[in-house]
């Protein structure tokens, strides 16, 4: 209530002054009376929502003045905060008067003082109305009820979890608690609306905020706690007066909500409540994130320190990874992070092998993976050196025996099957190969030294193959293990630029006729 009414009564001009000037600028309204008639006057005036009265006045004692006012109807329900440096002398006075819901003690610092004020004016009224009808105060307010979901972070990770709140479209307060803190998710129909934490502290979200928001981070005391404050309601106010720029906020509140949520993956999970139905705070509906949890958890690493990412190995791969349910909500995510995550493929590729290959920068390349890693979309693992090779076999069977072995992560060949000479020659345009695979009817057109790589040949039982400069022959029919010795033995030869030409004649006839030659591959 950030508009709230303070009278004060109190014959310190000091006092009056240090009250209106730390009240006024937490935006609350500010009454003031130095002495127990002028309050009197004012209070049927102005009927505040809260009186800070002094129990010392000029002939008089703030109890007399309290009985008073609580005898007009218009103000028998106002709270009393009563001032003193009697301490609990001049408090025990006011236990039978039902209005009085606290005691300041002087002198006080200004921080005590707006606490205070801030207690009172939230539950001020509840006490007052427990107190006169002589009933139970409430041991804990904003009871957050009975969860509709709870659970333990055993079998189940997060991800998973606000992925199934998402899908079913669910709104209400996501809660999780960490090994040293506590995290609030508020949904809107699945979406995030924002992420906050009390518990979290401000500095570590404000040390990584961009240049542009710097000025923002004061903010932070009133944003990152539940988003239901007098503080945040005076946000709103300025944003719907245009004081505010709602662009610049909304981005502090989804820095704020990126940073939170990689703290909270990285926190150690414990539990979690969600509490369906739970309002999202005026100041969240009216700056929504707009964004997912995998644009949140890319946010974060892109803002994150350089010694919280893992250190550049070629060896470290990032593949795609497919899991069954996951939802894979691109909402928010910048074109940038489009482009990496396209980029990404099956087969384990390196930080720096991804980022040549789209022109990125490696840095951003590798925090935005971290990301995606986090949101389960990609896994890591060990890159094994693995050497390539090129097939040209017509035999169904035999292209399928090679298309297994350089698709299996644990084999150590990689590479391409193409059906004819010209895939052979666009190939080699992307690809620096090993050993060249061919069938042995086009040795008849071949000039070795036009080729890259050694050759193996691929020939039937009764094919006779010369065996000038030591060409490797597989014969059909072939088993895999035929074809892992074939390849290894082919690596080992020398590369055809050290090697002299040879020109060979099969010895059975061509069972094709390739339309092109390998002759002008290169």
């Amino acid at each position: 209530m950030n508009n709230a009414t303070v009278l004060v009564i109190d014959d310190s001009a000091t006092i009056r002054k240090l009250v209106d000037s730390h009240l006024s600028q937490e935006g609350y309204r500010v009454v003031l009376a130095p002495n127990a008639e002028i309050g009197l006057q004012l209070v049927r005036e102005v009927v505040p929502d809260l009186i800070l009265l002094d129990h010392q006045l000029p002939g008089t004692t703030g109890l007399e003045v309290c009985k008073q006012i609580i005898q007009f109807p218009e103000c028998a329900h106002i709270p009393f905060v009563v001032s003193s440096s009697l301490r609990k002398q001049a408090y025990m006075e006011y236990m039978e008067i039902p209005n009085v819901v606290d005691s300041l003690h002087k002198p006080f610092q200004p921080e005590l003082l707006k606490m205070m004020v801030a207690n009172a004016l939230e539950v001020g009224a509840m006490i007052v109305t427990a107190q006169a009808g002589n009933t139970a105060v409430p041991e804990v307010l904003g009871d957050t009820g009975k969860p509709a979901l709870q659970g333990e972070f055993q079998f189940l990770g997060l991800r998973e979890l606000i992925d199934f709140l998402n899908n079913g479209a669910k709104s209400g307060l996501l809660e999780v608690e960490t090994e040293h803190d506590r995290f609030g998710c508020f949904l809107d129909q699945g979406q995030i609306q924002a992420i906050t934490s009390a518990s979290v502290s401000q500095e570590l979200v404000a040390d990584r905020l961009p240049e542009a928001l710097r000025d923002l981070a004061p903010l932070l005391r009133f944003t990152m706690n539940s988003g239901f404050s007098t503080h945040v309601d005076g946000l709103v106010e300025l944003m719907d007066k245009k004081v505010l720029d709602p662009r610049l906020l909304r981005a502090l509140l989804r820095h704020q909500s990126a940073v939170l949520t990689q703290s909270c993956f990285r926190g150690g999970l414990r539990s979690f409540s969600f509490y369906a139905e739970r309002p999202v705070p005026a100041l969240f509906r009216k700056t929504p994130l707009l964004t997912s949890l995998s644009a949140l958890l890319v946010d974060g690493m892109l803002a994150c320190p350089a010694d919280e990412l893992p250190v550049r190995d070629t060896r470290l791969g990032w593949a795609k990874q497919n899991v069954r349910g996951q939802n894979l909500d691109r909402t928010g995510l910048s074109p940038r992070a489009l482009q990496i995550l396209s980029a990404i493929e099956q087969t384990p590729a390196s930080a720096q092998q991804i980022a040549s290959g789209i022109n990125c920068d490696v840095d951003e390349t590798l925090r935005t993976l971290c990301g995606f890693l986090m949101a389960d979309w990609i896994r890591t693992q060990e890159i094994v050196q693995k050497r390539q090779a090129i097939v040209i076999e017509p035999d169904v069977k035999g292209a399928l025996i090679f298309r297994q072995l350089l698709a299996d992560d644990a084999s150590p060949w990689t590479g391409k099957v193409v059906r004819d000479p010209f895939g052979l020659k666009l190939v080699l345009k992307r690809m620096q190969p090993d050993v060249i695979m061919l069938p042995g009817e086009l040795l008849a057109d071949l000039d070795q030294t036009t080729l890259p790589a050694p050759v193996c040949v691929i020939a039937s039982p009764d094919e006779v193959i010369p065996q000038a400069a030591n060409v490797t022959i597989l014969r059909r029919p072939y088993a895999q293990h035929d074809v892992l010795s074939a390849l290894d033995k082919a690596a080992a030869q020398p590369r055809p630029s050290s090697r002299p030409a040879i020109t060979t004649t099969p010895q059975s006839p061509p069972a094709s006729n390739p339309a092109r030659s390998l002759a002008d591959v290169r």
